[in-house]
């Protein structure tokens, strides 16, 4: 590899948590290297949390990739790709694109084939942080150690787009805008919809509205348990692209929800953001919080016995409504 690269792949191919918590590591390679050219293989319904990174100067969707790959990473004459996320089929490409340094980590088989620079990580035993966690992966291009999440929380590099006018209707002017996000297709613990509710009856209306969002799958499973009868509520579930929902969250004062993608949007769009967690490891706050200068963080119990023990637990339906109303005053 050249002593000062010039392109630098990132591929992580998971779900958009995943890719937020992964631009910190775009914006570290932009400052040890300044003027490389971050190129971020995703999934493709990804690529608009990507668009919306300074660091990122090219999105590539994985599903793209697949007609011609080896002759497309050829053509980016790449100097290291880092597989964040370990996919097989990337791994395999970037050896047959002849890329010169290729990292990965030491616990997938795979890569003892395909990279040739592998970090001893494992992210299950760990007690830092997902974004810390990514940073581990740059050491072979001799960037090391442990930085606070305040610090990481500045390198996303992400700024939403500003409203269209779908978005820019929905929005009060006389009122703040609350953002709740119910469910997490199945990636988190969730906090229930009887919290939910109750908390959307609490909200002062003359102060606050607030937009239910969701796919429509979701908004199918939490029309039925949510009081949309309520004058300052509105359902915006199904009715959102993801580009949409971004210049929503990016456009209100708060959000809540339970570890799932809209919450790190949030966190990195700088609004207030209050993340309900479940205690238990791998999926504990420690591990997955959101990073970003107004984060909130709410379990119901740090010691909670059963999740310490690893087992399933429903402790985090047990966080009353009540605090999350302190924290949004």
């Amino acid at each position: 590899m050249n002593s000062t690269p010039e392109c630098i792949v990132i591929s992580r191919t998971d779900s958009i948590g995943d890719v937020m918590l992964t631009l910190p590591i775009a914006g570290l390679l932009k400052q040890r290297f300044p003027g490389v050219r971050i190129i971020f293989i995703g999934r493709r319904y990804t690529l608009p949390v990507l668009h919306c990174s300074a660091q990122v100067d090219q999105a590539i969707a994985l599903e793209d990739l697949s007609t011609d790959p080896v002759t497309t990473m050829r053509s980016w004459k790449a100097d290291a790709i880092v597989h964040v996320f370990p996919e097989k089929q990337v791994a395999k490409w970037a050896k047959q694109a002849d890329i010169p340094l290729r990292v990965g980590t030491s616990h997938r088989w795979w890569h003892w084939l395909t990279c040739n620079a592998r970090v001893a990580l494992s992210r299950k035993k760990s007690d830092l942080h997902e974004a810390q966690l990514n940073v581990k992966l740059l050491a072979p291009l001799g960037i090391a150690g442990t930085l606070d999440l305040s610090e990481l929380a500045m390198l996303t590099g992400f700024v939403p787009n500003a409203p269209g006018p779908l978005v820019s209707s929905l929005l009060k002017s006389d009122r703040k805008c609350l953002v709740l996000h119910p469910h997490s297709k199945g990636s988190a613990v969730e906090w229930g919809l009887k919290n939910y509710a109750e908390l959307m009856r609490a909200i002062n209306p003359n102060r606050w509205q607030v937009l239910v969002t969701g796919t429509q799958a979701e908004a199918d499973r939490y029309r039925a348990g949510l009081p949309f009868g309520l004058p300052h509520v509105v359902d915006l579930g199904g009715k959102l692209t993801l580009p949409q929902l971004i210049e929503v969250i990016g456009a209100s004062d708060a959000l809540v929800a339970a570890s799932t993608g809209p919450l790190h949007i949030a966190a990195a769009s700088g609004i207030q953001t209050i993340g309900l967690f479940s205690s238990r490891r791998p999926i504990h706050p420690g591990r997955w919080a959101p990073i970003g200068r107004k984060v909130h963080v709410l379990v119901d119990d740090p010691a909670c016995a059963q999740c310490a023990a690893g087992k399933a637990c429903d402790c985090i339906t047990r966080i009353a409504p009540k605090r999350v109303m302190e924290l949004l005053g």
